[in-house]
């Protein structure tokens, strides 16, 4: 049976919102750092533990997909992620926390991995540019994060005595809506010849191919930029401009804003441009950025390098998967869980972004995201349209 285009994109792109869940981590740590009194090292590890499961997880999904199939495999990444949002509505406590920020890695791992497949399966056509609209609407959910705990956080919104965790509850229920409207579309399922179960060894011996290697570097590289400046843009207003967290806070809904916008446009210049031309455009706006965020002491400055950022690095992740995908179009699953376990990256860069500020301040955790911007633009000759 034929799956509907027209009526099969609503869930799936309600699923697409649903993997901004993970983006709430970054807001999420840094009212758990005010609240428990933690440095920046230890607020870190709460970004950096999302994106652990990602290399556990990704590779293992891609074989879990051969066997129940994508849409199966997706909405099971959507019981977890609910699970994962409904633990902090019984406490804020550090383990708690570090249990429900681990479920929602390993359910953003789950989707991330089945759903980019299952798009190429549902709409045919510019798959970058698709992977780019569903994008844009993942960042819908990312931008709407920082308002929502800070709005919960200052009772401008009933928070049922949970303050900013309001957002969890609110996020929780379109995860179960997204979850009911997948369960009753027709998703079509590609068919594997005989004999193509893959092995753990046999998918990760695809990063032998030079694309796939590199590819995956470009993913980290991308995520841990992402994850960082969710992460450090309010740090940075505090420490030199002196702000409250809650004032900070709009720092990360402005990434987000120009993230969402860069989606937005994306998809329609990925259409009209060369991929490797507007890969270029968007890796010279992050160089910009990083300097900007270096030097910058005003908030006009600061905000400017914020926005160039979120909008340089808005089209990275679907230009390098679908250049991944469409190396190896008859191991799309395996590729898949490859570029996935890339996300590792959230983990590495907040790491060490984490222990570079703590020692030189914000400058530092900048220096980190400034070696994943060189490499990007290292990796623009492998960028074919």
């Amino acid at each position: 049976m034929k799956a509907n285009n027209r009526l099969t994109i609503v869930p799936v792109m309600l699923c697409f919102f649903a993997m901004g869940f993970v983006d709430l981590v970054g807001i999420a740590s840094n009212y758990v750092k005010e609240d428990l009194g933690l440095n920046d090292a230890t607020a870190n590890m709460f970004p950096s533990l999302v994106f652990f499961w990602f290399l556990i997880f990704s590779v293992p999904t891609g074989m879990l997909m051969n066997r129940i199939g994508r849409k199966n495999t997706v909405l099971l990444s959507l019981a977890v992620t609910v699970l994962s949002l409904l633990l902090p509505l019984f406490g804020e406590s550090f383990g708690l926390m570090l249990v429900s920020f681990s479920l929602l890695g390993i359910g953003n791992t789950l989707m991330q991995t089945s759903l980019n497949p299952m798009v190429s399966m549902v709409i045919k056509g510019n798959l970058a540019s698709t992977l780019t609209f569903g994008q844009f609407v993942k960042a819908i959910a990312s931008f709407l994060a920082p308002y929502i705990a800070m709005w919960g956080a200052m009772s401008a919104i009933p928070n049922f005595g949970l303050g900013w965790r309001i957002l969890f509850p609110i996020y929780m229920v379109i995860g179960v809506a997204a979850a009911a409207f997948l369960a009753i579309t027709a998703i079509p399922e590609e068919e594997r010849a005989e004999g193509r179960a893959s092995r753990f060894a046999d998918i990760v011996r695809l990063l032998g191919k030079p694309v796939v290697l590199l590819s995956f570097i470009g993913i980290m590289c991308h995520v841990g930029i992402d994850v960082g400046t969710n992460t450090t843009a309010p740090k940075i207003l505090i420490e030199r401009l002196g702000w409250s967290l809650n004032d900070a806070a709009f720092a990360t809904s402005l990434y987000f804003i120009f993230r969402t916008l860069g989606c937005l446009t994306g998809s329609f210049f990925l259409r009209v441009m060369k991929a490797r031309t507007f890969f270029i455009i968007s890796v010279a706006m992050m160089a910009l950025s990083m300097v900007g965020m270096f030097v910058g002491t005003s908030q006009a400055v600061i905000y400017a390098a914020i926005a160039l950022v979120g909008y340089g690095n808005s089209n990275i992740f679907s230009i390098v998967l679908s250049q991944a995908l469409l190396s190896l179009p008859d191991r799309k699953n395996e590729v898949s869980g490859l570029m996935i376990m890339g996300l590792f990256g959230g983990t590495v860069f907040p790491l060490l972004m984490g222990l570079a500020s703590d020692v030189v301040g914000q400058v530092g955790a900048v220096a980190v995201m400034t070696v994943g911007v060189v490499y990007l633009f290292t990796y623009i000759n492998k960028v074919r349209q």
